[in-house]
């Protein structure tokens, strides 16, 4: 009959860490300021500015895989006591692996998908869905991405 139910923090006390700037909040203009949960822990933002604190503003919250996909830096995979993990930014944001098998199959995925980029780049008028190599990679892609 008594017990502690946890409460979802006040808008003004939901923070983030930024690698250069330590904990950062959703500004009140944004239309995510309201939001008090979410599903990932990631956010990609246009715009940061230093009043008060140091606010954020156009976030979106990001999943996993599409940020070690499309996210920069490099990919790394690793043993770390015991877990499997995958890495980015010179370690900054990690995420742990189901196996070695999924860390090396997710970075190699990231490797053919920056090469299928580079190959658009310098060849514009490439279809990425007719070409063999660029459909099944794209299709790979939507899969991971769609049930994870």
């Amino acid at each position: 009959s008594a017990g502690a139910v946890k409460m979802q923090p006040k808008a003004e006390e939901v923070k983030f860490v930024t690698k250069n700037d330590g904990y950062v909040h959703i500004h009140p203009s944004s239309v995510n300021y309201q939001t008090r949960h979410f599903e990932s822990p990631y956010l990609v933002y246009h715009e940061k500015i230093k009043t008060s604190r140091v606010f954020i503003r156009d976030c979106s919250m990001v999943s996993v895989y599409p940020l070690v996909l499309l996210g920069g830096g490099q990919v790394h995979t690793q043993l770390q006591k015991g877990e499997f993990v995958i890495s980015l930014d010179d370690g900054w944001i990690r995420f742990a692996a189901a196996s070695h098998q999924v860390a090396e199959l997710v970075k190699e995925l990231r490797c053919e998908l920056d090469q299928l980029l580079q190959d658009k780049i310098k060849n514009p008028s490439m279809d990425l869905c007719m070409c063999p190599r660029g459909s099944r990679i794209i299709g790979m892609i939507v899969k991971l991405v769609t049930t994870q």
